[in-house]
């Protein structure tokens, strides 16, 4: 019976703690909460805030009212942006600015130009209006593009386009709250350029690109540069390896489709001066040099002619390989190119050095056989003994006298600077002459120059060059 009732009464002696724990852990749960909700409330109003402590007010978050929603701010849902702004009244204002990044390539045989920009359009979409008290803009990317009206804008003329998307789509759209908007995209644009290379390389080339709507008319839309020519902006960091660039400018013009009608088309012109110093080196110096050096033949020995031949076709070949290098990396023109009237001209004077040793070969052959004729007509005896049957000056030719074996040295003496001449007086019979009886003395005079041709080479070619260099120059430069 006792230990019943001590049993019972630790029984209700371990309720009793555990009963008191609890009523303390929920006091304790709610002091918590007392506390964070008087922290909070602090927070909100700003008056447990010190100065400088890096606890901030908390903004809401907006993102979760369905008002803040892009779509609905803009009423996107409300309007059909597949029409124009304004549709059925005046044309659509759409001002253009452009800033250039880079010109990356000039191509003469596509006959083309490569270029990065960021083309920026501005326009009021009255739509697109909404309220904002502090009066800021909203940005958005290319996913809102898709779903408003934007500008139908193309580049005329151009061959390859794309917008970059690294390390997404690089378009940017800004919308104000009365409606104003700016339209901001990267893009890269091959487009053709019609160059004149008749002047090449001493030329200047003025390529355009052309920005134009495709679909809209001047009914429509009304495109105008927004600042004149200050809407060209350029990165003063952009150079060619082959060209200086001069200037930039705009201007604008109407366009006129026989099917379609009128649009108003944007130009960017660009004017680009080629640099002349690689083409002196790769070219016109090279040219100058196997000119100079088919000249070096006119001071060796006419009989060399192992030494002339190589040298005058040497230079020959070496300017037809200059030829073939210089057009290999031209377009096919219809038309004579400046570097192709040097390059001519040079290998016509190489040529004519060739031409004027075989001249000067022949008229040596030519000598040889009119001497081996007088040989043939002379006494035996002639210079010997029967010195008046041929009687030679010798203040002509520098000989006293020879003998019938030395007659095939004609013309040929040891002082190459003298003048080469031969007079040579043939015995003839009166009856070969008169046709009377009884002897008689006949003379008959043979000049032949040869080494001449080569005395006057020498100064004719290089005077003819250096004056055909002098109106070159004085025309393309």
């Amino acid at each position: 019976m006792q230990v019943d009732a001590v049993f019972v009464l630790f029984c209700v002696w371990i309720a009793g703690a555990a009963g008191k724990m609890a009523q303390s852990r929920g006091h304790k749960l709610e002091n918590y909460k007392q506390s964070r909700s008087r922290r909070e409330t602090r927070m909100e109003g700003g008056g447990g805030q010190k100065p400088g402590s890096p606890v901030y007010k908390r903004s809401p978050d907006m993102t979760k009212s369905l008002m803040t929603k892009s779509e609905q701010l803009l009423r996107i849902d409300d309007h059909d942006f597949t029409m124009r702004p304004a549709f059925g009244g005046p044309p659509i204002p759409v001002g253009v600015d452009v800033q250039v990044e880079s010109l990356d390539t000039i191509s003469e045989v596509d006959m083309d130009f490569t270029m990065t920009l960021y083309l920026r359009h501005y326009w009021k979409d009255e739509r697109l209006a909404f309220q904002s008290t502090n009066n800021q803009s909203m940005t958005f990317d290319s996913r809102l593009v898709k779903k408003i009206w934007v500008p139908d804008m193309f580049f005329v003329h151009s061959k390859r386009s794309f917008i970059h998307d690294t390390t997404t789509e690089n378009v940017m759209l800004r919308v104000y709250p009365d409606g104003n908007v700016l339209y901001s995209l990267r893009v890269t644009v091959t487009a053709m350029c019609n160059m004149d290379l008749s002047r090449f390389p001493l030329d200047t080339q003025t390529c355009s690109l052309e920005i134009e709507s495709y679909a809209y008319t001047d009914d429509d839309l009304m495109l105008y540069w927004k600042k004149g020519n200050e809407s060209l902006n350029t990165d003063e960091r952009i150079s060619l390896s082959q060209f200086l660039i001069q200037k930039f400018h705009t201007t604008t013009k109407l366009a006129f489709y026989s099917s379609t009608g009128w649009y108003n088309r944007l130009y960017i012109h660009f004017t680009l001066r080629r640099h002349i110093f690689f083409f002196l080196l790769q070219t016109y110096f090279p040219a100058t040099l196997m000119v100079m050096l088919s000249w070096v033949s006119f001071w060796i020995d006419r009989r060399a002619v192992p030494a002339r031949v190589p040298l005058g076709i040497t230079t020959v070949l070496t300017m037809s390989t200059i030829i073939t290098g210089v057009n290999a990396s031209m377009p096919r023109v219809s038309y004579i190119k400046a570097v192709d009237i040097y390059l001519w001209v040079s290998f016509v004077f190489v040529f004519l050095s060739v031409i004027e040793y075989a001249a000067v070969n022949y008229l040596s052959t030519v000598q040889e056989r009119k001497e081996r004729k007088l040989r043939e007509r002379l006494p035996c005896t002639c210079g010997i003994g029967n010195p008046d049957d041929m009687m030679i000056d010798p203040q002509i030719t520098g000989y006293g006298s020879m003998d019938v074996n030395t007659t095939g040295n004609y013309g040929m003496p040891e002082n190459g600077g003298r003048q080469e001449r031969i007079l040579a007086q043939v015995a003839l019979n009166d009856s070969q002459i008169t046709g009377q009886v009884g002897p008689s003395r006949g003379y008959v005079n043979i000049w032949i120059d040869t080494h001449a041709i080569d005395k006057y080479s020498r100064v004719v070619f290089p005077g003819a060059y250096i004056l055909f260099n002098i109106i070159y120059w004085s025309i393309y430069s």
